[in-house]
């Protein structure tokens, strides 16, 4: 029997051809749009500490071509109410500029910045009003015509195939179902139930030394049931800190040998305080370990390849029997927070600032991971702290940029660790540990003066001359770059460091 569809359903010749006509009018208007839209031209003045931003399209005498971007920049200094030039360029680092003219970022001190999106509109710093700009140029309302015309054609296409293919496909599932009118798929919300709860009795633990002191909390050794562990306790005051901590800890699969391992927590009735008990680590911290040894390349690699791999594990999702560890962004990773063991290997802790990245309902989200970026750095450690987290200059709506700035601490860690190797230094004196960038700017720098070193000038900790002589060498400063990258998304995943560090290790064996 010959299947009849309803005359509304029909999917006619005249609506064939007026859907053929409104695709042939979007590929017309896209072509003109793409024709239209010449490579953005910039005033160009670099200095020789700037050389970098030759890089962002040719050159030809005070004028760039931009190869890859549509932003021009600027930077200006403020001296006695006059402005003086000190870069302009394609921009290297914005994905997006809104603004049609030099409109100032006062960045520190008398830094101003400019940022703007037509040509040669970096060639001054513009005290423009809104209402002027409003009025927009040629070709900002030419480009603006184009999308519209462009959106607004494709969504009618799209209306009217959708309505043609939901009328025929209505059709067949409710002759094929006549009972059902609807197919409603919820995706189940996420798991991730606590699996390593063990609460702790505060009688039953013995407390003998302070080994350390955050902005927080205050770390004892101690002894529990006859074992050596830390005790990790939390004043009153900080017991969101000590339950983000401890959410961390009890997420399931979290057992693994780079992260400290937990055996409880509790609290100490007499004067609501709060505490968590960990495994001891025999050297103390990473930084106070390096403060006081050089190492051999044995131990020196054991310490990078254990970290990569207890920061990969934390970062990973993982599935195993029906429960779920979602993926965890550290937020403050550092060579103080990071503990040794007696075999040298390398376990985090300290995660009262971390981010636990949950998939539910089709979106990737973490815990506060909004917060502390409208007043100030409240979550990390100054100077491992990102381009982007410095700059702020994070998109907030996407979790993925805790998990790239992670990758860029765990590269001055790298960096740390290699720089106490006697086996780099070959005949040389091994230099004292050294923070990242303490050597450029002193012990502690200033966020405006990091800012100024990392972001704007692009510099990163100096990787020493006697490590090019090296088999390693060159692989060693690959890693280190690949991870410490301006572009977060170009960086390396913590994964592929550890597979980067087992090649070196294969190719030196």
């Amino acid at each position: 029997m010959k299947e009849t569809i309803p005359p509304h359903f029909r999917f006619s010749q005249d609506q064939g051809s007026m859907f053929f006509f409104l695709l042939e009018c979007i590929f017309i208007v896209c072509t003109c749009s793409s024709a239209s839209a010449p490579k953005r031209r910039c005033v160009y003045y670099d200095s020789p500490r700037n050389h970098q931003y030759t890089q962002a399209g040719r050159v030809s005498g005070s004028v760039q071509v931009c190869e890859a971007t549509s932003c021009c920049v600027g930077f200006f200094w403020m001296m006695d109410g006059q402005q003086k030039v000190d870069l302009q360029a394609c921009d290297m680092h914005e994905h997006s500029c809104p603004d049609m003219h030099c409109k100032p970022q006062p960045r520190f001190n008398k830094m101003i910045k400019c940022v703007c999106k037509t040509d040669f509109c970096n060639s001054n710093i513009s005290w423009i009003s809104e209402d002027e700009e409003a009025v927009g140029s040629p070709d900002g309302t030419m480009r603006t015509t184009i999308a519209v015309v462009s959106v607004v054609l494709l969504f009618l296409m799209v209306c009217f195939w959708t309505a043609a293919k939901r009328g025929r496909s209505f059709y067949q599932h409710t002759r094929e179902n006549p009972s059902s009118s609807c197919d409603v798929s919820v995706n189940p919300q996420c798991s991730c139930q606590e699996a390593n709860q063990s609460i702790i009795d505060h009688s039953l633990i013995e407390l003998q030394q302070v080994v350390g002191r955050g902005r927080f909390a205050t770390v004892f050794q101690g002894k529990y049931k006859g074992s050596a562990v830390a005790v990790k306790c939390f004043p009153g005051g900080q017991e969101e800190k000590f339950r983000a901590e401890k959410e961390v800890y009890e997420l399931p699969l979290m057992k693994n040998a780079g992260i400290v391992l937990f055996l409880g927590s509790g609290t100490k009735p007499h004067d609501t305080s709060f505490f968590i008990v960990m495994q001891f680590a025999e050297h103390g911290s990473l930084h106070s370990f390096l403060s006081q040894h050089s190492i051999s390349w044995t131990s020196a690699f054991n310490m990078c390849l254990s970290l990569s791999q207890g920061l990969s594990y934390l970062h990973s999702d993982l599935q195993h029997n029906g429960v779920h560890k979602p993926s965890v962004a550290h937020r403050d990773l550092s060579s103080s927070n990071v503990l040794l063991r007696a075999d040298f290997s390398c376990v985090l802790c300290d995660f009262e600032g971390s981010a636990v990245l949950r998939s539910c309902v089709g979106r990737q989200w973490g815990r506060s991971h909004t917060q502390n970026f409208q007043g100030g750095p409240e979550v990390g450690t100054l100077c491992y702290m990102s381009p982007e987290l410095l700059e702020r200059a994070v998109n907030l709506t996407s979790s993925s940029f805790m998990l790239q700035g992670d990758v860029y601490a765990l590269a001055l860690i790298l960096w740390e660790v290699w720089m106490r190797c006697s086996h780099l230094f070959q005949d040389a004196d091994v230099p004292q540990h050294l923070l990242p960038f303490e050597l450029e700017l002193g012990p502690n720098p200033s966020w405006e003066h990091l800012i100024h070193h990392v972001c704007f000038m692009n510099q990163r900790p100096s990787i020493p001359p006697p490590w090019d002589v090296l088999p390693e060498g060159c692989e060693m400063k690959r890693i280190l770059t690949d991870c410490w990258d301006s572009d977060a998304d170009a960086r390396l995943t913590a994964s592929c460091v550890v597979n980067c560090l087992m090649s070196l290790q294969s190719s030196n064996t």
